[in-house]
């Protein structure tokens, strides 16, 4: 059965699905595969059939086929094994367990200030970390899966002397989250082919000198998702947030503030913010306080101070901003299948873009309420 209310198959198509399928994905068995029109399946053939090449490998499949799935993206198993690290690299204190000790017995009232010596070991680790993302990030185009791109990670991670660190804790064997186009974060690199059109965020942290580092960044996969006029307002519009939040940043500034700066510019292009999800401190531990919300009308406590570290890291989003999790319980979706884009970065700024860094901003087209005028903001 076609669905009523799901979204078109076709990856620059937001219509509403109808009863015409692919022929070839009927005899694969692959299920969902529903476009609005014949004149939109043709248009979308070249980057369609990339799904028959990993449906069509027996090793390659579907693990929740029953799951009402929210939007077009579907996790494709196996998963790689477990890339190892080298006991030659410091591993931090949850590595064996997933269990981040030291972490859970911190005061959430209570904030680091680091030294001069620690200042400076988050500026190195902070610095292989953009230079992991950016190595990561030179990788992506379309054909490529996202589990290539966890293993560039892995591998640059490791030549750096530094322990990859997942978000999660050790629960998957993965260095890095990789979430397109409806997953809010949290995306478990796998077989899934990247198709022309899709956006792609990149979120890498790793483990040096006994410091963490976390940065991401959302990147347009194709000349498809450049010319995507939603895809590239959504990229640049939590482009250009994160970088007003950071603007705001000195002693003395609520942390309740960049919550407030976020939403404002996120309303004012039509989009919505993700709630669920903020920054955090960030420095010998991974998650240490203070949580930093990115909506308005936040009740967050405390200002900034020197010493401080933390991350801002906003997700936006076009449609609303309800999220649900997949059946492994850790990649986070929109309920409506729209897409989401975000960003992060710590503040000096510590993992600031270089002036060969891959992706960028690009100009916002012109929109109907006149609210941009295809000018470069940010």
């Amino acid at each position: 059965m076609s669905g009523p209310g799901k979204q078109c198959s076709g990856s620059d198509c937001n219509n509403e699905a109808g009863t015409l399928q692919c022929p070839t994905c009927l005899k694969l068995g692959v299920k969902g595969s529903y476009f609005c029109n014949q004149d939109c399946f043709k248009r979308n053939w070249t980057t369609h059939k990339v799904v028959h090449k990993t449906q069509n490998a027996s090793q390659f499949y579907d693990p929740f086929p029953a799951y009402p799935y929210t939007g077009s993206v579907r996790p494709v198993y196996p998963l790689s094994p477990r890339r190892p690290v080298p006991k030659t690299i410091n591993h931090p204190d949850w590595a064996v367990t997933g269990i981040p000790k030291r972490e859970m017995r911190l005061s959430r009232s209570k904030w680091d200030l680091l030294d001069a010596k620690g200042q400076e070991a988050m500026r190195k680790v902070c610095r292989l970390a953009r230079e992991v993302l950016d190595i990561t990030a030179a990788a992506i185009k379309p054909g490529v899966t996202t589990d290539y791109l966890d293993e560039i990670c892995h591998n640059a991670c490791v030549e750096r002397e530094s322990y990859p660190s997942p978000l999660n804790y050790n629960h998957f064997p993965k260095s890095l989250c990789t979430s397109p186009n409806e997953i809010v974060c949290h995306g478990i690199p796998d077989q899934r082919i990247l198709l022309d059109g899709d956006i792609l965020n990149l979120d890498i942290s790793l483990y040096h000198g006994g410091y963490h580092a976390d940065v991401n960044e959302t990147y347009y996969v194709g000349d498809k998702a450049k010319a995507d006029p939603d895809s590239i307002r959504l990229i640049e519009t939590t482009r250009e947030a994160l970088d007003m939040a950071i603007e705001i940043i000195k002693p003395g500034v609520p942390i309740r503030e960049f919550g407030k700066v976020i939403e404002k510019h996120a309303a004012s292009r039509g989009l919505v913010v993700i709630k669920t999800w903020g920054g955090h401190g960030i420095n010998s531990e991974f998650h240490p306080p203070p949580w930093i919300p990115h909506y308005a009308k936040n009740k967050a406590v405390g200002t900034c101070k020197p010493g401080m570290t933390f991350t801002i890291e906003p997700i936006l989003a076009l449609g609303g901003n309800r999220e649900v999790y997949w059946p492994d319980d850790w990649t986070n979706v929109t309920v409506d299948g729209k897409r989401t884009a975000q960003f992060e970065t710590g503040v000096e700024v510590l993992t600031a873009r270089l002036e060969n860094s891959p992706g960028g901003p690009i100009p916002i087209p012109e929109v109907a309420n006149g609210s941009t005028k295809g000018k470069l903001n940010g």
